[in-house]
């Protein structure tokens, strides 16, 4: 069965942005693309917002304006529009079985804040089945070009990991980019040190070599399928998300994994992908563990 690439616009330049974006990857990969929105009527005392009919024409309006620029651009591309009334949060979340990828914009890229992810956003992130992207209302196609590389994190082990990179490596193969592996590491507090880890390090050579290795054994079967792609091992201490931040500006994509963790106010996205979604200077894409 041949899964779309979803794209969520609400009229924003944020969300025309990922929608542009998303139908240049779906012409990539041969896919067609799927344009949803999800929308409630709501009704407004102060102002004449129509029907729940009215309303969803407008809806509907707006969406199939977006959906006919794209079909102008990429007329080769298949392009269906979906409008469907429910919970964004829950309708986004579900089309995420059944898409190849969903593509959200961002709320803006301020120059203190960064991408300023909804709460929409982060909880869709938190219960996808599937790779979601962002994209800010700045990106162009041009950007593809300028930049070459598609960057992405690597943590723990190499089954950690093989989402994001599996999600990475055939990205990069599809534009003929190279691809940079980021695995950032810092200094562990003494008591988290055991005689089997220590030994493993002593092997290594030290902290960094054995990072290097790790690296290089999580790239392994992924350099084994994509041959073609160059890759550059990038190993620097750090926190993850800052050393992730540092290579941003030369990346047309960046690829993190998902951690999701449970807070007292609900489930949270892990902070390295937190951060990354709001600072980043390129599309960014949170892809779940497989």
């Amino acid at each position: 069965m041949t899964h779309p690439i979803t794209a969520g616009i609400d009229g924003t330049g944020e969300s025309l942005a990922a929608l542009d974006w998303a139908a240049r990857e779906a012409v990539r990969r041969g896919l067609p693309l799927r344009v949803v929105h999800a929308w409630r009527f709501e009704a407004h005392e102060a102002v004449d917002t129509g029907d729940s009919a009215t309303q969803e024409q407008w809806v509907r309006d707006s969406v199939g304006e977006g959906a006919r620029a794209v079909r102008e651009r990429h007329p080769e591309l298949s392009v269906t529009v979906d409008v469907l009334e429910g919970d964004a949060v829950e309708t986004l979340t579900a089309l995420t079985a059944e898409a190849e990828m969903l593509v959200l914009g961002s709320r803006g890229h301020g120059r203190i804040l960064g991408f300023l992810v909804g709460s929409v956003g982060q909880q869709v992130i938190v219960g996808a089945g599937g790779p979601v992207v962002f994209v800010r209302a700045g990106d162009r196609a041009s950007n593809e070009v300028a930049a070459r590389e598609i960057v992405v994190g690597q943590q723990g082990d190499p089954e950690d990991s093989a989402a994001a990179l599996g999600f990475a490596f055939e990205t990069a193969a599809r534009r003929g980019a190279s691809l940079r592996a980021v695995r950032a590491w810092t200094l562990p507090p003494v008591f988290a040190y055991s005689p089997a880890s220590l030994q493993l390090m002593d092997e290594a050579g030290g902290l960094e070599p054995y990072e290097q290795k790790a690296l290089a054994a999580a790239l392994a079967p992924w350099r084994e399928r994509y041959p073609d792609v160059p890759v550059v091992e990038h190993v620097e201490m750090g926190s993850a998300g800052q050393v992730l931040l540092s290579v941003s500006g030369t990346a047309q994509l960046m690829v993190v994994g998902r951690r999701a963790r449970r807070t007292a106010v609900g489930t949270r996205i892990g902070s390295v992908a937190y951060g990354v979604l709001h600072h980043a200077d390129c599309p960014v894409a949170v892809v779940p563990p497989a």
